[in-house]
């Protein structure tokens, strides 16, 4: 579906290499990687508004055509979300999706229009004009606007920055019925580890040198290869047991014949999880998820996934 053959893309300094990737029509994708490593840029290569300096995108086994090569650059099945936007800052709420759709009939575009307005709840705003929508607002509306094209392949880069929880369930939700009734191919860039587990069936990490590893959700969450790749996934434990380096998740662990001492500090009741805090007896900071304060704990066991 899509293909990306040895991309290399350098300005000053090479900001991506050795890219090799392949993602089948209908996979759900996370993309992982640290701050300025080329995660946005390798979405921007994806949906050809952007040429590599070396190596080619291929779309459907054909070579995607980037901005060297095409007056307007861009695919039409390939939608991309990021933090331009890229709306009509003149045009209302309501006419920035519509104009998405004009090859429709009449009846059958203001019936997309309202289900991606009502979706991202900006029905109520659909005559205001896209430049006085506050960034949230902005971030939803592309949203619909990429949506209501039906696309193939849907590129999102940090789609729920500015959206609240429930809003960002609702429309995950959405996107996941989507997949599965339509076969959309999404690919997903977000700095939230809990935000790509919920989501992605298959996680890519990109480091300097190029793909460093690809795996399945849980693969990656339970069982990084380095403290630094468990980190992109969310909060990780890491302890030194003897010689050894030991990386576990808050969820890991069990209470009952506890081997490793530890301290209770402090909790933090986000409403669904309590996040205990302890030091074990090396002065290692960790944290223990639950349900109920771990006040009274003293020892804990460690029980991998």
């Amino acid at each position: 579906m899509i293909e990306l053959v040895d991309i290399g893309l350098k300005r000053d300094e090479w900001v991506l290499r050795n890219v090799n990737l392949s993602i089948e029509q209908g996979e759900l994708i996370g993309i992982i990687g640290e701050s300025g490593i080329g995660k946005t840029t390798l979405l921007k290569l994806m949906s050809g508004l952007l040429d590599s300096t070396h190596g080619e995108v291929k779309f459907e086994s054909e070579k995607l055509i980037g901005p060297r090569e095409k007056l307007i650059p861009g695919h039409e099945e390939i939608q991309l979300v990021n933090q331009d936007f890229a709306l009509e800052p003149y045009h209302t709420v309501r006419q920035n999706v519509k104009e998405k759709v004009l090859n429709l009939h009449q009846d059958d575009r203001d019936i997309i229009v309202n289900e991606f307005l009502e979706l991202v709840e900006l029905d109520h705003l659909e005559d205001r004009k896209a430049h006085v929508l506050s960034g949230g607002e902005q971030q939803r509306l592309a949203i619909a606007r990429a949506l209501a094209c039906e696309p193939k392949v849907l590129l999102l880069d940090e789609p729920f920055v500015h959206i609240d929880q429930r809003l960002r369930l609702k429309i995950i939700n959405y996107l996941l019925k989507l997949n599965e009734i339509r076969n959309i191919t999404i690919v997903l860039v977000s700095h939230d580890g809990a935000e790509v587990m919920g989501f992605a069936k298959k996680v890519v990490h990109i480091a300097a040198e190029g793909v460093e590893r690809i795996d399945s959700i849980d693969n990656m969450f339970y069982h990084p290869s380095t403290f630094e790749q468990g980190q992109l996934m969310g909060w990780i434990n890491q302890i030194k047991v003897g010689d050894d380096s030991v990386l576990f998740r808050p969820n890991e662990y069990i209470i009952e014949d506890g081997s490793l001492n530890v301290s209770f500090v402090n909790s933090l009741d986000t409403g669904i999880n309590i996040f205990n805090y302890f030091k074990t007896s090396n002065g290692e900071e960790i944290i223990l998820t639950s349900v109920s304060p771990l006040d009274q704990v003293e020892s804990i066991s460690i029980k991998r996934k």
